[in-house]
């Protein structure tokens, strides 16, 4: 029973998805959460103040299954699944993240600064959040799709503006990463 709560292996996960992917090609439909999330937003009545909404939501109900079952596997995963170990990071990583402020990098499965309560009710977080929240959605619209649909889903079809928005999610999570984040936290 041990194998469940370990990182499933290359062999397994790939094939896994290049099924799912299949599945959906054969079904004429196409895989993002942007979209399940456009179709969340339509069911909810957003189409009468905004057109990009305003379509028959109903055919693509399926996209409301791909959502609730992503929460539902998130929940099971994080609760039942999950042996909340400690992740292991490279010394230098570890203090790195302390000269920024996370304290308990490399002591603590989520660090407290990020993920903690309190952040939830600091100014700065929040508005990260919230600015981080309209690019992502203001990205994944400009861009024709978020990153699942695609590196998943666009990858697979063999589109090239796919190939191109990968390139450029990865680019932009290099600089985050390496250049900006010092700065928000």
């Amino acid at each position: 029973m041990n194998w469940i709560f370990e990182p499933w292996p290359w062999y397994i996960g790939g094939p896994l998805i290049a099924l799912v992917m299949l599945l959906l090609l054969l079904s004429e439909k196409k895989f993002g959460m942007s979209s399940n999330l456009r179709t969340i937003c339509a069911a909810l009545g957003a189409g009468k103040s905004t057109p990009f909404f305003d379509y028959n939501w109903k055919d693509q109900q399926w996209n409301l299954v791909v959502i609730t079952g992503a929460l539902v596997g998130g929940f099971i995963a994080a609760n039942y699944m999950s042996n909340q170990a400690i992740v292991t990071l490279h010394p230098d990583v570890v203090s790195q993240l302390h000269g920024m402020g996370i304290q308990d990098a490399g002591k603590a499965y989520m660090p407290e600064k990020l993920f903690g309560d309190t952040s939830w009710t600091d100014g700065k977080v929040l508005s990260i959040l919230a600015l981080g929240g309209f690019l992502v959605g203001f990205g994944a619209r400009y861009a024709g799709g978020c990153t699942s649909g695609h590196a998943i889903s666009g990858l697979s079809n063999l589109q090239l503006p796919s190939a191109i928005a990968v390139v450029g999610f990865f680019v932009g999570g290099i600089i985050m990463n390496h250049f900006l984040i010092q700065f928000l936290l």
